[in-house]
């Protein structure tokens, strides 16, 4: 009795213990799209008030709005073409890398511009403008250049498989038309005609010996794949077979 009651705790022990490690994992997994969610709605905020001031707001207090909005439309774009790339092609780690790097210039300059938003002075605004427009110029240069770079390398990458692909097609279609390369230019100019079936044999095989005759005239006859519902399906179907037992 005292081991069953001792198997009995530790199997709720053990339960209990599973029940925690879920609940931790799904509050991880809810807090997490919690702050997905949240960056991305103040990332749309911060976006459309840039839109706003770059149209509303003339000169200098424009302008910066504009430049605010080149860097982080730009840096956004490249981090997401690389870690998207990164899933199918691993030699983009060193890309990124460099990219964290630059992400690292990218956010002060961001921070130098949201600060001048609010500057009252207009001429100082006015004479931080060159160097922070030369600035956003080389840091939005170096991230479209990692970003063109990995999309022309992905687009490389395609079209190689393509071709690769059309000429593996070339050759099944030659393979599955091998009649024709073995009957030859001219093999039936000089061929004498086949001799007929025996009479005996017409009559046991007179409805037969039509659909054979035609089946040879078509060609070689190919595999069929039967459906549920008794059809001939020829492999993969691009629409959807409705079978006899499924609802309407």
């Amino acid at each position: 009795m005292v081991a069953a009651a001792v198997i009995i705790a530790l199997i709720c022990a053990l339960v209990v213990t599973l029940a925690v490690i879920a609940t931790v994992k799904a509050v991880r997994t809810v807090k997490n799209g919690v702050d997905q969610a949240v960056t991305q709605a103040r990332r749309t905020v911060e976006d459309t008030r840039l839109k706003a001031r770059q149209f509303t707001q003339a000169g200098p207090a424009g302008e910066v709005a504009e430049l605010r909005l080149l860097l982080r439309t730009s840096m956004r774009a490249t981090q997401e073409v690389l870690r998207e790339g990164l899933k199918d092609d691993p030699s983009l780690t060193e890309s990124l890398a460099l990219f964290d790097r630059l992400s690292a210039h990218g956010r002060e300059l961001d921070d130098d511009l949201r600060k001048l938003e609010s500057e009252p002075d207009r001429e100082r605004l006015a004479a931080c403008l060159p160097d922070l427009r030369e600035r956003t110029k080389q840091v939005t240069h170096s991230a479209d250049s990692l970003r063109f770079a990995a999309q022309d390398r992905a687009r490389q990458f395609a079209d190689d498989e393509l071709s690769l692909l059309s000429e593996q097609i070339r050759m099944e279609t030659g393979a599955l038309r091998h009649w024709e390369a073995d009957a030859g230019p001219g093999t039936n100019a000089g061929a004498e005609p086949k001799a007929k079936p025996a009479a005996g044999s017409a009559g046991t095989a007179g409805s037969t010996g039509s659909a054979g005759a035609a089946g040879s005239a078509a060609g070689p006859e190919r595999p069929a794949i039967s459906g549920r519902d008794g059809s001939r399906q020829w492999g993969y179907t691009w629409e959807k077979v409705k079978h006899p037992e499924s609802p309407a």
